[in-house]
């Protein structure tokens, strides 16, 4: 093999690398730092409404997937590691957080207290042909320990709109 071929695949192989260690993680539009700094507050809800949060860990399965949360049928928008969204629902009512995945959606139900905030991880999966994605309540100090640690994601975009 020539010097030069060699060259060539050390360095096509340097850049798979990179792509590698870097995770290749998907994006999403993110709110301004401000914004998220205010929701990370984690100020009580407005009169009547539970404040929701679905986060997204930082994760090396499924880095680079997009995967869509929605709230009571609402898209909520799609996630990538590292981010959350926040919403608020009416209180004393049932809820469904759910998410796509990959025969079908996984979804929990939640009954929300009006003045409390619930917090929701969504986690990627193993799947048979793509990854797959589920959805699960955590505890109020585990989530809001996640929360403070990612950026707050633009919600209202999905990719089956």
């Amino acid at each position: 093999m020539s010097d030069r071929l060699i060259r060539s695949a050390i360095l096509a192989s340097a850049a798979l690398g990179l792509a590698v260690l870097t995770g290749c993680t998907a994006s999403v539009p993110l709110q301004p730092t401000e914004v998220t700094n205010q929701t990370q507050q984690f100020a009580p809800p407005s009169e009547g409404k539970a404040g929701i949060y679905v986060f997204r860990d930082d994760e090396l399965v499924g880095s680079a997937l997009y995967k869509d949360i929605y709230v009571d049928g609402v898209c909520l928008g799609e996630t990538a590691p590292g981010v959350f969204f926040y919403t608020e629902v009416d209180g004393n009512q049932n809820h469904v957080i759910a998410t796509e995945s990959e025969f079908s959606p996984n979804q929990t139900k939640v009954y929300t207290e009006a003045g409390k905030h619930y917090f929701f991880e969504q986690y990627i999966k193993w799947g048979v042909f793509v990854g797959g994605a589920d959805v699960k309540q955590v505890d109020e100090q585990v989530g809001k320990a996640q929360v403070s640690i990612c950026q707050q994601a633009i919600p209202g975009t999905c990719s089956n709109q």
